[in-house]
């Protein structure tokens, strides 16, 4: 009933090409959506030729997950690209754990060869060796699985503390087990199937002959597991800094207003009828600067239209144009500025003439044509009433609803307090802050005292605007340090049996006057071109994944040749370190112990 009201008293709400109100739909028990937009797909085209806009039905199901459209087309994007994204990234985690597991496995494949040996004379067969690494390879797999589950628990409260959900590690559901178990056996065939398949092949003649076996193959590949995990952890370093850099780039642009110093109330109970006495008693605290309504936040999207049409404008052009409602002294309040023209008063709330003002903004001045738009006139295409809005002034563009995307057009008109629904405070720029929000509480609830005193920094709406990129910021930084850290403890392992392998030569080095220096550099040089390696073949790929990833965000940062070196050096500089340990361990080793055999 109070929606029909509203409507018979809302002439431009009868326009189709108005979007001021949302539809939502229920439908009945086994009727497909499909059906349903092929009914609707006409439907405006039947009540407005000219339109182009197809309506269609979104499901509640994919409001949060995939409500990206491009063009009026769901693309399937959204949020889930996110969980796409984190659930391929944890996959790769996960391989870099597995190809550890290999490059060890094979690394140490000298000192289990007598037993590979002896299995073989005493009649074992090859597939009896492969089942049995695989085993050690699968139990080694079950005990990590437990030990994650523990740790889970254990952490779980911290990452829903970073993550801002109340996760829940449902052991008991049939689900969650079969995944685990899932996991757990997929990373033991991936881990154990080279090692195994590599330690059964050994020849027992050559082994327990004490022929030194044979290990090119092993060590390319080894080299090349490396290789492919650590150019993942470059590319994780790389994607880390490059989506540090465009949220930062993105919170710190120019937004067309002052967020600082801004503060919101939403209008309840008494405030519209009694906002001439707010806002004298506001301003008469000395604190506050000035004060302003509006229909909706400044930081969000309100009402649009593609309907509006001006003279040169083409009739193809679909120009969709936001709409708002603000009160006299919002541009001042909010921080924008008046280029030309006049601000907006009472006086421009009524129809004079069958002409009301309107501020616009920059955007939509240079849609209108050349030259100033004051003066200039818009009404609804199709409208044969005589009704219009005249131009009496035009503000900054100012960034809304999509922090990332271009200023798009506003038209202003003014506002009774009785239609406002946000009221909008400035502060001093030297008041304190906590003394202006005492003040500003004991003259809402003077005038309004049957509702609670509530109120919001626009800053703090703007810095809630990005969660989920912030979200994404820590997530990544949390699996680059994952990966880094199992990259590492994989090349601490390798050091290590390569100068046990080479102990000998190690000894005679040290006898004839090799320095500690000269030894572990020696043993960290490979190991080190590895990681170089890594970086000509992370470089490219993560420079193509966070090209693409860019495109997505119309205001975005250009990537910078330092952040490459940055991570290539970080790198270098990290193998370096684990590298160094084991080898100088193995440098200040005695050549006595390794050379009294020979």
């Amino acid at each position: 009933m109070l929606l029909q009201i509203w409507f018979d008293a809302s002439d431009w709400a009868h326009k189709w090409g108005n979007n001021c109100l949302s539809t939502y739909v229920e439908l009945k028990p086994g009727i497909q959506p499909s059906s349903v937009n092929k009914l609707l797909y006409n439907f405006i085209q039947h009540r407005d030729p000219k339109s182009i806009a197809r309506p269609f039905l979104f499901s509640m199901n994919d409001w949060h997950l995939r409500n990206d459209f491009d063009n009026g087309v769901q693309t399937g994007g959204g949020a889930i690209q996110y969980v796409q994204l984190f659930s391929i990234i944890a996959w790769i985690t996960l391989l870099i754990a597995c190809i550890n597991f290999m490059n060890l496995a094979t690394a140490r494949s000298e000192k289990r060869a007598r037993e590979v040996g002896v299995r073989k004379v005493l009649g074992a067969g090859k597939r009896n060796l492969i089942f049995q690494f695989i085993g050690e390879a699968m139990f080694m797999s079950l005990i990590s699985a437990i030990a994650a589950v523990i740790i889970m628990i254990l952490i779980l409260p911290a990452f829903n503390t970073l993550v801002q959900k109340s996760l829940v590690l449902d052991l008991a559901s049939p689900l969650h087990i079969s995944a685990l178990l899932a996991i757990t056996l997929i990373c033991g065939l991936i881990a154990g199937s080279y090692p195994s398949f590599y330690l059964s092949s050994f020849n027992p003649v050559f082994v327990l002959k004490g022929l030194k076996v044979k290990t090119g193959s092993a060590t390319i590949i080894r080299k090349g597991l490396v290789v492919l995990q650590f150019s993942i952890s470059i590319i994780l370093i790389i994607s880390t800094i490059i989506i540090y850099r465009q949220i930062q780039h993105v919170k710190n642009r120019n937004l067309g207003f002052d967020k600082n110093k801004l503060l919101q109330i939403d209008l309840k109970g008494d405030m519209a009828k009694n906002y001439d006495a707010i806002k004298q008693d506001l301003l008469n605290t000395g604190m506050i600067s000035s004060v302003a309504l509006s229909d909706y936040t400044t930081l969000y999207g309100g009402n649009n239209t593609g309907g509006l049409t001006w003279e040169g404008k083409t009739s193809a052009a679909q120009i969709l144009i936001s709409q708002r409602s603000v009160s006299q002294g919002f541009f001042s309040t909010s921080g924008m500025t008046i280029l030309s023209g006049r601000d907006i008063t009472a006086a421009d709330s009524a129809f004079v003439n069958k002409t009301i003002n309107i501020v616009i903004t920059q955007s939509l001045e240079k849609l209108m044509g050349k030259g100033s738009a004051i003066g200039k006139t818009l009404h609804m295409e199709g409208d044969e009433s005589g009704m219009q809005a005249q131009v009496v002034g035009v503000v900054n563009d100012y960034v809304y609803g999509d922090m990332y995307g271009k200023p798009d057009p506003v038209m202003f008109f003014y506002v009774k307090p009785a239609n406002a629904n946000e009221l909008y405070i400035r502060l001093k720029p030297n008041a304190d802050t906590e003394a202006s929000l005492a003040a500003v509480q004991k003259v809402i609830k003077n005038n309004n005292p049957a509702y609670p005193f509530n109120y919001q920094f626009v800053d703090d709406q703007f810095n809630q605007m990005f969660m989920n990129e912030m979200l994404i910021s820590k997530l990544s930084r949390v699996f680059a340090a994952l990966a880094i850290i199992i990259s590492c403890l994989g090349l601490f392992g390798l050091p290590a049996y390569t100068a046990e392998r080479r102990i000998k030569e190690i000894g005679v080095r040290k006898v004839l006057g090799a320095s500690v220096t000269g030894i572990a550099a020696l043993l960290s040089k490979d190991f080190l071109k590895l990681v170089a390696l890594s970086c000509i073949v992370a470089f490219p790929a993560s420079w193509l994944t966070m090209h693409n990833w860019l495109q997505n965000y119309k205001y975005r940062i250009d990537i910078s040749w330092w952040i490459f070196a940055a991570a290539g050096i970080s790198a270098i500089m990290i193998a370096l370190i684990t590298v160094s340990f084991q080898s100088v361990k193995a440098a200040i080793a005695n050549p006595v112990k390794s050379l009294r055999t020979e």
